[in-house]
């Protein structure tokens, strides 16, 4: 008799079907796993041998041998082994033959037959119910699995035994119930910060539009503070974007008890980062920073201080909203439409502009130190703005009347009304969502964000003037299609166009 068990494998967030079939026969006795599993997955015949053993149950002096289908597909994780454990339960006469086919399952487990938590549970359980079957999954992944829909069934037992008894009858699973985030401390006030109205403006432009932005200024100018206030801009998940982000986080193994994420991600890896950490990779092609923040902030402070390479495999999922990671036998493709926010003194000390602290290098160690970031990096950054030294007498002054639940407002407005248009000129090819005027490309741009003639005759103008690449031209385009969008005018006027202008300033030196 052979077993057979459906699981899943992950590339991605990619789900592929993966078909556990567990035969027993005669011959020297073996337990062998075939099918090209990675260590986590060889490892699994001791932990099923335990988990069996701890419910009193011996494995057959037999030739035991698991084939994981198809062959040709690397088999990476712990998540295998419930469905290893399933399909030898069956091949025993423990379990109905019959039952077990109707799920997928996946699920570690521990020596005493203790299931517990694994990655990738919610992109497992609505592939399980696009396929019509049932999930099977820890406890712990519960919560997260009953996301998938109301008409999925799921089981999720505490341990081994409990799911033998719930298929004899003689114990009865509670369906889990979805689970949410907990509401988090709210983001820090965009009224703790003094002075710097003309940074303040443009962080309320880069939330409503989800436009990149870079700012450079000497140490202590209040960069930082201004990029981790930005999230208290930043409208909640809509159902369709906590889906498609905690879908990633599930994947990496970070929803934190199963539970799917309401808040905008926040991500601000340390210069130290590795490539794979930042883009994605490693032994399991895991998601890195970049998708972690997908639908929202992933913030770089001191930016020249990241490697150069690192900085510049940035430049495709900036471009394309999606992180490649090539494998010699497997390309993995994670999400990652992020704004991305970047800080950055203007030099080396940092007192470039202040005679009296400028270091003796100056100007020229400026050039050198903005160097570090390539043009074509700069110009994937819609908005870039000098944040100056804020004055004693600045500091002295009251806490400003706006603070950040009056400008997310505007900005929570901006974003409806980029909704509504952009839905009304759905749908789009297969794969792409447009949200926002970041987004937006091509003919849809041309119809969008076309300026008026006076504008139009500037924006021309200035491109000649500046000599705005392409990218520079359209990212203008939109910046100034966002601004119009918060006055709350339909065209685009010559005043977004000139405001968006004055944003596209590179970095002094440069």
């Amino acid at each position: 008799m052979v077993a057979r068990v459906n699981t899943v494998a992950f590339q991605g967030i990619e789900v592929l079907g993966i078909d556990v079939q567990v035969q027993m026969s005669g011959g020297i006795v073996a337990f062998t796993i075939v099918g090209l599993p990675d260590k986590a997955v060889g490892e699994s015949r001791e932990r099923v041998r335990a988990a069996l053993h701890a419910l009193g149950l011996a494995l057959p002096a037999k030739r035991i041998t698991v084939n994981l289908a198809p062959a040709d597909v690397l088999k990476e994780g712990s998540h295998f082994d419930l469905p290893i454990a399933l399909g030898l339960l069956t091949v025993m006469g423990v379990l109905p033959d019959a039952e077990i086919a109707r799920y997928a399952a996946l699920g570690e487990l521990a020596l005493d037959g203790t299931l517990t938590p694994v990655a990738g549970v919610l992109p497992a359980a609505i592939d399980a119910l696009a396929n019509d079957r049932g999930l099977i999954c820890p406890a712990a992944c519960g919560g997260e699995a009953a996301w998938a829909g109301p008409d999925l069934d799921v089981l999720a037992p505490v341990n081994l035994l409990a799911l033998i008894n719930h298929f004899k009858g003689t114990q009865v699973l509670t369906p889990p119930k979805p689970r949410m985030q907990e509401q988090e401390a709210p983001p820090p006030d965009l009224r703790d910060v003094k002075g710097n109205e003309t940074a303040k403006r443009a962080l309320e432009v880069a939330a409503a539009g989800s436009h990149n932005l870079l700012m450079i200024g000497p140490p202590g100018s209040g960069k930082s503070m201004l990029a981790a206030r930005l999230p208290g801009l930043l409208p909640p998940l809509d159902p369709a974007e906590a889906l498609e982000v905690s879908m990633i986080h599930s994947v990496g193994g970070l929803l934190e008890g199963g539970r799917l994420l309401r808040q905008r991600p926040y991500r601000a890896p340390h210069q130290s980062a590795s490539l794979p950490a930042l883009v994605g990779g490693g032994t399991r092609a895991k998601p890195g920073e970049i998708s972690l923040a997908h639908q929202g902030v992933l913030f770089l402070d001191e930016l020249p201080e990241f490697p150069r390479p690192l900085l510049e495999a940035l430049r495709q999922p900036l471009e394309t909203g999606k992180s490649v990671v090539s494998r010699a036998n497997h390309h993995v493709t994670y999400p990652a439409r992020v704004q991305l926010v970047a800080a950055m003194n203007p030099c080396r000390c940092g007192h470039l502009d202040d005679a009296s602290l400028a270091c003796a290098r100056a100007p020229k160690c400026a050039a050198d130190y903005q160097s570090k970031i390539s043009g074509p990096l700069f110009d994937r950054i819609d908005l870039h703005i000098d944040v100056p030294a804020v004055s004693p007498a600045d500091l002295s002054l009251p806490p400003p009347a706006e603070g950040s639940a009056d400008i997310a407002a505007r900005v929570a407005v901006a974003r409806a009304i980029q909704a509504e248009r952009y839905g009304a000129f759905g749908p789009y090819p297969a794969g792409r969502v447009v949200r926002t005027n970041a987004e937006a490309d091509g003919e849809l741009l041309e119809r969008v964000a076309s300026p008026d003639a006076s504008g139009r005759a500037l924006l021309t103008e200035a491109a000649e003037r500046l000599k705005l690449s392409a990218r520079g031209y359209h990212r203008v385009m939109r910046v100034g299609r966002t601004l119009a969008d918060l006055d709350g005018v339909e065209g685009v006027r010559r005043r977004h166009i000139a405001e968006a202008l004055s944003y596209r300033r590179i970095a002094p030196g440069r």
